[in-house]
């Protein structure tokens, strides 16, 4: 599938509509160049989930991990963005967050891509002009037609 957005509204209402099929032990691999909108997506899925308001979603680049427990299901958050080596890793205990019980979400995943496990959904970000972006993803075993979405943009 893959969507056009025209703001940080649409990406974050992508993400919130995808969210509604998470299932406990989801992973999303996000890859895209700085300012693609892969925390803008985050922020989206929280919300999904039910992360209140009042929480604020951000980046984990510095510490690699944030954790969000309050909503349907507990959001994972990590960012490779800074890690230079796959064995620095394996320090983040991936697999019990990708075998657990809440949704883990990779920005950087084209880092490390031997680390995630076959069910991965990977969403690959691109920037075709300011504020417009386009999302593709990509479901294992994914049977439909890539142009049909199935969500519903807010008004421009």
């Amino acid at each position: 599938m893959t969507y056009v957005t025209h703001s940080d509204v649409e990406t974050k209402e992508v993400a919130r509509q995808f969210a509604a099929d998470l299932q406990p032990g989801s992973v999303l691999a996000l890859v895209g160049n700085l300012g693609a909108g892969k925390t803008c997506f985050v922020q989206g899925l929280a919300k999904g989930l039910g992360v209140p308001e009042t929480v604020t979603v951000s980046s984990p680049t510095y510490v690699l991990i944030h954790e969000y427990a309050q909503g349907r299901l507990p959001l994972y958050h990590f960012d490779f963005y800074r890690l230079q080596k796959k064995e620095e890793t394996h320090g983040l205990n991936l697999e019990e967050y990708f075998e657990g019980k809440g949704v883990s979400v990779v920005e950087w995943a084209d880092h490390f891509p031997e680390v995630f496990p076959e069910k991965t959904r990977w969403i690959y970000f691109g920037v075709i002009e300011e504020n417009v972006r386009e999302l593709k993803f990509r479901h294992p075993g994914e049977s439909r037609d890539p142009g049909t979405t199935g969500l519903r943009l807010p008004p421009e």
